[in-house]
């Protein structure tokens, strides 16, 4: 990080951090992600190396075309331009997230809305990022800039709309505090108006684990971080 802003360079921290950050629900990353303008990613990937870091390419081939991968030993660090599907490069958009204080360290993080929208299009058959949109739609979803969203899902609304739906029937209690006009602009099932649900959250019917942060849970409140 000291490196980067030595030469200039502006990034975002994305992935599973800034999920942590805005759920409230901790987890065990075994990386970083440094989000980065596609112009500055060479600049940045040799600031890796610098540091001391190698190509992971070596250890286990990935895709190179949104980003690059750097290691020692067990320690990844990962360079991040674009998308893994190329829908979208990383726009100065991505960089200008809320901040927060680690250690003594300023870090951006990379916006809620973007986040979320990276993470639709992870739905693989071994991977899938579809939970962490559901935390991050219980702990801020009342909160997020749906027109913006919106707006960036563009043509891949439906996608949106099956994770609304999905949270709908996951928390109907919470669903309800968000924008009652999504639901039809979105063509999605919302949770029934009103009233108090049975149920209000049917996370132990798929695991019987805690499935949203503590915080949250209590609350109904993401946690709060210095800005």
């Amino acid at each position: 990080m000291a490196q980067a802003r030595n030469h200039g360079l502006r990034f975002a921290i994305g992935g599973g951090f800034a999920t942590m950050i805005y759920s409230g629900c901790w987890r065990e990353t075994k990386d970083v992600d440094f989000f980065v303008l596609e112009r500055d990613r060479d600049a940045m990937i040799q600031i890796l190396i610098d540091s001391g870091l190698d190509d992971y390419y070596e250890r286990e081939a990935y895709e190179r075309h949104w980003i690059y991968r750097g290691h020692k030993e067990d320690v990844i660090v990962d360079v991040i331009w674009a998308m893994a599907n190329r829908r979208a490069s990383v726009d100065e958009v991505w960089l200008d997230g809320p901040q927060i204080q680690v250690d003594g360290e300023l870090i951006s993080l990379v916006p809620p809305e973007e986040t979320l929208w990276n993470k639709l299009y992870v739905l693989q058959r071994d991977r899938c990022d579809w939970p962490d949109i559901l935390n991050l739609l219980h702990a801020i979803g009342p909160d997020l800039n749906w027109r913006h969203l919106i707006e960036q899902v563009g043509d891949d609304s439906n996608l949106l709309s099956g994770a609304l739906s999905a949270f709908a029937w996951l928390s109907p209690d919470r669903a309800r505090e968000l924008p009652p006009s999504l639901w039809h602009e979105l063509h999605a099932k919302p949770p029934d108006p009103g009233g108090v649900d049975p149920a209000p959250s049917r996370a132990p019917l798929l695991d019987s684990r805690p499935w949203f942060g503590p915080s949250v849970e209590k609350t109904g409140k993401a946690p709060e971080h210095e800005s």
